[in-house]
């Protein structure tokens, strides 16, 4: 199975936060499955440690390139058509990273590993 990240799945995998459902542990761990990290992660991740709302051991980029090699994870790069999808979706969500990921999602027809509940408001499907 291809499943696909949303960020805060991504940080609370790294530090083996005890939030993450026992099933988002079973997908992450089995080896079949194929984890994809957008790039819109990376990018939030960026953003937000600049801003100082999140606060990591090292640099974002030494940090996702490293939960990158250490997980095996696919970076899922953005694509015009990712970007162009965010138009048609409704707004239920403002947050322009997770409306690129729920875009990602319906475009590559894969589903999303996520404990945000909004995310169910939209046509993808969801893992958690």
């Amino acid at each position: 199975m291809r499943v696909l990240l949303d960020t805060h799945v991504f940080l609370w995998w790294a530090v083996d936060d005890p939030r993450l459902s026992a099933t988002a542990r079973a997908v992450l761990l089995d080896k079949r499955n194929e984890v994809l990290l957008s790039a819109v992660t990376g990018w939030e991740i960026d953003i937000k440690a600049q801003l100082g709302k999140l606060s990591l051991a090292d640099p974002p980029a030494a940090f996702v390139a490293d939960q990158i090699q250490v997980h095996g994870f696919v970076v899922l790069p953005i694509q015009m058509d990712h970007v162009l999808r965010v138009f048609d979706l409704p707004h239920h969500h403002r947050d322009p990273f997770v409306r690129l990921l729920i875009a990602q999602s319906g475009v590559e027809g894969i589903p999303l590993l996520t404990g945000d509940v909004v995310f169910g408001r939209y046509a993808v499907d969801t893992i958690w």
